[in-house]
């Protein structure tokens, strides 16, 4: 019976991280079919080569990724995508602000799953532009800690000298390496650009960072906000979640 009780434990283990990972997929290959209308040649469509990447850093099948281009191009059975970027706005507890990018073939369908699961975490669902205003939207770009002149870390000093030849706003220094951010529009030119220079670029996307964040009074109510950020992500539709909640423990 304990054997019989184990291999059940794999099984369900197993199976929960077989629905993350066809979860994950599935949001990659809605991004690609997006990006993809604009056209299905990654050489000439730096959207598609972008989440093309991001794809493959997530160990998608390569035949995946195909049939998703092809369903975006219209070059498949059914014909072209009908998915379309949206973005919503809200509030969770204590007045957080939640912007979230869907990508989705039913607005319906997803306004009303995000109006519930707001409503069922003490939320609520705004109207748009309501959060927008507290976060901008830009670029970045993640360097490895490795560089590939010498193989060290990340030298402040070096990655400050060729920010100056690059269309860069700033960067922050982590643990694992440094992300350099920018302007929206100048996000193939910034990760080509610190390549070039010899940086081990590890992946760049355009996001939403919040211009300032918020902490909540209590843990309890920290909780609670992570909680709801936590069930718009597990939404089918959701492709990505910004918030500009500041957790207790970062104060400390």
């Amino acid at each position: 019976m304990a054997g019989h009780s184990k291999w059940s434990q794999i099984k369900r283990s197993k199976a929960v991280v077989d629905a993350k990972r066809g979860a994950v997929f599935t949001r990659l290959a809605r991004e690609i079919s997006v990006a993809a209308r604009s056209g299905g040649d990654p050489n000439g469509n730096f959207q598609l080569r972008t989440a093309i990447n991001k794809a493959k850093a997530a160990r998608m099948p390569a035949a995946n990724i195909e049939r998703a281009i092809a369903k975006g191009s219209g070059h498949d059975q059914n014909g072209a995508c009908q998915l379309e970027a949206i973005r919503y706005e809200g509030y969770g507890p204590g007045g957080v602000a939640v912007l979230i990018e869907a990508l989705t073939d039913n607005r319906n369908r997803t306004a009303a799953d995000l109006r519930l699961t707001f409503s069922k975490h003490s939320g609520k669902l705004g109207e748009s532009g309501c959060v927008a205003y507290l976060f901008e939207q830009r670029s970045e770009v993640y360097l490895s800690a490795q560089s590939a002149q010498d193989g060290g870390n990340v030298s402040e000093d070096a990655l400050l000298e060729n920010l100056l030849e690059l269309e860069a706003d700033g960067y922050q220094l982590i643990d694992d390496g440094a992300v350099v951010y920018g302007p929206f529009k100048a996000l193939e030119g910034l990760q080509a650009g610190l390549r070039d220079q010899g940086w081990i670029v590890e992946g760049w996307e355009h996001c939403w960072r919040p211009l300032t964040t918020i902490s909540q009074a209590d843990k309890k109510s920290e909780d609670q906000c992570l909680q709801l950020l936590e069930a718009l992500d597990e939404l089918d539709d959701v492709h990505h979640i910004s918030s500009n909640l500041k957790p207790i423990q970062a104060e400390q």
